[in-house]
């Protein structure tokens, strides 16, 4: 009996355990459903009639100040009577780049016109008059997202003639719409109310629904400039560096074949020699450099961090330019960003393994500070230019002031995603690759260098080194720059993919040229020439860059100048480290090789 109850009583245990697990599901399945029915709109793009459509108000700023934004209601805005917003969704790339959504208070459904109505009232104070008639004497523009659509409109207009400031008080918005999804929307900003002192103001607003032919897929297609960036002057930069590329290619293959053709038939005819005679002849060449062309660097411990950065970089921009070209990342607010971060963290190892690997072929020992700074040598640049930023950020009171919660997530990526990545690279490359594999050995004395003409100085080849890999996307540096400075949205990506791998192979052809005229003038010191004469490249991008500000644009203020030069001096040093990289990675290959086929005594 006592047993039978005992069993009893488990099996109701059991029954009653799996009953609450019954019960638990059909809870865990009614949360998800309502958890997705809240989130059915903007994260799917679907709508129902009816259905909450959410107006977010973004940014406003300076016309031609296209980074200096402040918050929408920065300006003495006000907002609808709704007071409540079933959600928000904000990600890292978003906070970076300044996106700082802000409920409108504006009751908007799906498929449901709203006639002209008044939403709010502003008394005009002289505080808020002086406000207005700022922002429209600099051409204040402010941003707005429906449906993660971006629409812009002004905030004013001056009378120039009676000096009379006023603003649009109504917005007028004209939603397409197909099915169950909003494909296209405009705004049109109306009854224009001149600024007087001490009057009230009332802010209307109006919704026209029309059925719309747009596909989904479509809808982004309005915002791009399509007689911008397809226009025949871009299309012929693309067909002259081609052109430029193949011309280079033979030029090189053509004087370096046969230039070395006849070294290695003289080197031979030299072998043949007698001691006496070979010593009595006029050696001079390449050749004569053999015990020293592989000696390790100065500045080894930093040549092999920024080595394996330039592999890093070089990696990232070729996986970013296909993402966007597969996924249309322009469409997405700061998915571009968001991307970057994320295949930068996830490619440490690529960091790791390159600068490693190199550092112990030239028999470094302190490797764990060579990991130490590879890892960390673009993320404090990044950062610390970032930081001098944002002190001017929070001066201004703008949105491009980065919140501390946005840095402590910064940091906590470098110190738990991509410090422990870029020691897996390490680790593997120390392994697996670090042992050297010279074709000659070095000798334990330095070799004296000659004497030499002045244009085959290693600091002339550096300088002219980078003139040809300039010139190669000079063209397409003035669309990425008018994209990102301007209201141009970029989205020619293959074009991107493309003036990538010209400018890949020039800079190879060009560093090649170099070394071997160097190396030539028996002057050993290859590695960081070849690398400083790619990488010279950023040089001329930050000189046009400079150009571009003052002659291509309309900038002004202490926050968007610090902001441009900062920046374009962070983008000029990336470009740099990954030309100079590919610059040494071809002169590597090269110097090998024709070491590896030469027979050295």
């Amino acid at each position: 009996m006592v047993l039978k109850r005992n069993y009893s009583n488990g099996y109701y245990e059991k029954m009653a355990f799996w009953n609450n697990m019954k019960d638990l599901a059909k809870i865990y399945a009614f949360t998800c459903w309502l958890f997705l029915s809240v989130y059915a709109d903007e994260h799917n793009h679907r709508y129902e009639k009816n259905d909450e459509v959410v107006l977010w108000m973004n940014t406003v700023g300076p016309y031609h100040n296209r980074q200096e934004t402040y918050g929408y209601f920065s300006l003495p805005f006000c907002t609808g009577a709704k007071g409540s917003i079933n959600h928000y969704h904000e990600t890292l790339g978003e906070a970076l780049q300044g996106v700082e959504l802000e409920f409108s208070g504006l009751d908007i459904e799906y498929m449901q016109n709203v006639p002209f109505t008044p939403y709010c009232e502003i008394f005009l104070n002289e505080e808020k008059q002086k406000a207005f008639i700022y922002a429209v004497k600099n051409h204040y523009w402010y941003q707005m997202y429906i449906d993660d659509l971006p629409i812009w409109g002004i905030v004013g207009d001056v009378d120039e003639e009676n000096k009379v400031y006023s603003i649009w008080t109504h917005k007028k918005f004209d939603i397409g719409y197909n099915g169950d999804r909003i494909v296209d929307i405009n705004l049109t900003s109306q009854n224009k109310m001149p600024l007087t002192l001490n009057t009230k103001i009332k802010f209307t607003y109006e919704v026209n629904w029309k059925q719309s032919d747009i596909r989904f897929e479509d809808r982004f297609d309005k915002y791009l400039d399509p007689t911008f960036f397809q226009h025949r002057i871009h299309w012929f930069s693309i067909f002259n560096s081609f052109m430029m590329v193949i011309f280079l290619v033979g030029l090189v293959s053509m004087i370096l074949m046969r230039t070395l053709r006849k070294d290695y038939a003289r080197y031979s005819k030299d072998d043949d020699l007698e001691d006496l005679e070979r010593d009595l002849g006029d050696e001079y060449g390449w050749k004569q450099v053999h015990g020293d062309v592989f000696r390790p660097p100065p500045h080894g411990l930093l040549f092999c961090s920024l080595i394996g950065t330039g592999y890093q970089i070089t990696l990232v921009t070729l996986s970013v330019i296909t993402f966007a070209i597969l996924g249309d990342l322009y469409t997405e607010r700061g998915s571009l960003l968001s991307t970057t971060i994320f295949v930068y963290s996830i490619t440490s190892p690529v960091n790791g393994y390159f600068g490693s690997s190199l550092y112990s072929q030239m028999g470094g020992k302190k490797w764990i500070k060579q990991m130490i700074v590879s890892a960390f040598l673009i993320p404090v640049l990044v950062c610390g230019t970032a930081f001098f930023i944002n002190f001017i950020a929070m001066y201004y009171h703008a949105s491009r002031a980065i919140p501390f919660g946005t840095m402590i997530a910064v940091l906590c990526i470098c110190f738990f995603v991509i410090l422990p990545l870029t020691m897996v690279g390490t680790v593997l490359g120390r392994n697996l690759s670090g042992q050297p594999d010279y074709p000659c050995r070095i000798n334990a004395v330095p070799r004296p260098i000659p004497e030499k003409k002045w244009y085959m100085d290693p600091l002339v080849i550096i300088m002219l080194g980078g003139i040809l890999p300039f010139g190669s996307i000079f063209i397409e540096m003035y669309f990425i720059f008018t994209s990102f400075w301007a209201y141009k949205i970029y989205y020619v990506y293959g074009f991107m993919l493309l003036v990538f791998f010209i400018l890949i192979i020039v800079t190879m052809c060009v560093t090649i040229v170099c070394t071997y005229f160097l190396l030539n003038a028996e002057d050993y010191r290859w590695q960081w020439t070849s690398f400083l004469s790619a990488g010279s490249t950023s040089i001329y991008v930050y000189l046009y860059s400079i150009y571009y500000f003052f002659f291509k644009t309309k900038m002004y203020g202490l926050f968007q100048t610090a902001f441009y030069f900062e920046y374009m001096a962070l983008f000029s040093l990336a470009l740099g480290i990954m030309c100079g990289t590919l610059g040494y990675m071809g002169s590597s290959i090269f110097v090998q090789k024709i070491y590896a086929t030469v027979k050295i005594d």
